[in-house]
């Protein structure tokens, strides 16, 4: 299986499929689609209007990798469930954050 993030220069991008309107903010592992790629599966309490969702993702996984929440910013899916974040920070302890986390 392959990871859901790509390490970069100054951080990694963290593909992440999110529900929005759950009952609580959480994590819940990893997945693969039906076309092969991996991604973090994420719920959030918020609504997807003005941003709102987006929002609680980011402050969720800020928490989640132990960064501050400006360093963590949607950078592609704004609109859509599937999403890539931007979290800025030393790749390698970021790296070992997730795979902590089970993936």
């Amino acid at each position: 299986m392959s990871a859901p993030f790509r390490v970069r220069e100054n951080g990694i991008d963290l593909f992440v499929r999110l529900t929005p309107k759950s009952s609580s903010d959480r994590l819940e592992g990893v997945e693969t689609s039906a076309d092969g790629r991996c991604h973090l599966k994420a719920r959030v309490r918020a609504v997807p209007e003005n941003g709102a969702a987006n929002q609680a993702l980011e402050k969720l996984v800020a928490r989640t990798l132990g960064v501050p929440a400006s360093a963590v910013s949607v950078v592609a899916g704004g609109t859509a469930r599937l999403k890539t974040l931007r979290v800025v920070g030393e790749p390698e302890m970021l790296t070992k954050s997730i795979e902590a986390f089970g993936v």
